[in-house]
């Protein structure tokens, strides 16, 4: 019975961001399932019409995928999302993947990285593992995607995590959800002795927001307004597929869903 690895990313634009995050927690779980046979699938179709467009790039999005499998024999399908949240994007892929649980034998879903309270401790002490701890005069902030999705929360669960581990100059603030950067720069404002931060994107890859919204050079960017604020501020554009330990949570979410039975898969 042929067994596939269908690894599911929103997806990104840039090649270099691609291989340094993307590639790498895919390669990551493959090695993790050494009897399956890893494909790819975006699920951004504003990336896939872009790739496709100025690279000449193709790649699957989920139906494309699953009827590529379907095709070529495979009966034992293993499908593990790079999503963060258990958000909109999440919800869009369970539906696409539903009509194709009765084409395979065995057909599971593996979870995003935030989905039980361990799997927010375990985050908790990548971040820990991963990065430098804030020094005495420092602050860390990453900046999330964020949703309406009442996913949103996961955020202020999570840096509830990271305060609790004791890093408690950690803040994570939103693009597109709650809390805000203004949210974040008033929690800054009580911390006594803080004069700089580092920023980073909590984000699998290190793209648009990242660059534009995080760290450009427009007025409303958080840098400048950080900066306006008078904090010397540094950008770390990495995201979280650049480290190893992220990368393992991916992994141990796919192992997880391999060892489940057959069946719904949808994390509640």
């Amino acid at each position: 019975m042929g067994k596939a690895l269908l690894m599911v990313s929103f997806g990104t634009s840039y090649p270099e961001t691609l291989e340094k995050n993307i590639s790498r927690i895919e390669a990551a779980v493959a090695a993790a399932l050494p009897d399956r046979t890893l494909f790819r699938a975006f699920t951004s179709g504003m990336i896939l019409r872009k790739l496709a467009r100025r690279d000449g790039v193709q790649i699957d999005n989920v139906e494309q995928a699953l009827e590529r499998l379907a095709r070529e024999g495979y009966e034992d399908v293993l499908l593990q999302p790079t999503h963060i949240l258990n958000g909109e994007e999440y919800d869009k892929l369970c539906a696409q993947a539903q009509p194709w649980r009765g084409r395979f034998a065995r057909f599971v879903v593996g979870k995003p990285l935030l989905t039980t309270a361990e799997d927010y401790l375990a985050a908790a002490d990548a971040v820990m593992e991963s990065i430098p701890a804030p020094e005495a005069d420092e602050a860390l902030v990453f900046m999330g995607h964020g949703s309406e999705h009442f996913a949103n929360s996961a955020y202020a669960l999570l840096e509830y995590a990271l305060h609790d581990r004791g890093w408690d100059r950690t803040f994570l603030g939103t693009v597109e959800g709650y809390p805000t950067l203004d949210q974040v720069l008033r929690r800054l404002r009580e911390c006594s002795g803080v004069r700089r931060v580092r920023l980073q994107p909590f984000m699998v890859v290190a793209g648009d927001h990242a660059a534009n919204d995080m760290a450009g050079e427009e007025e409303d960017s958080w840098k400048s307004r950080l900066e306006r604020e008078g904090y010397t501020v540094e950008c770390v554009l990495r995201g979280l597929g650049e480290y190893p330990a992220f990368r393992a949570l991916f992994a141990g979410h796919a192992l997880a869903a391999q060892g489940e039975e057959e069946g719904d898969k949808r994390p509640d």
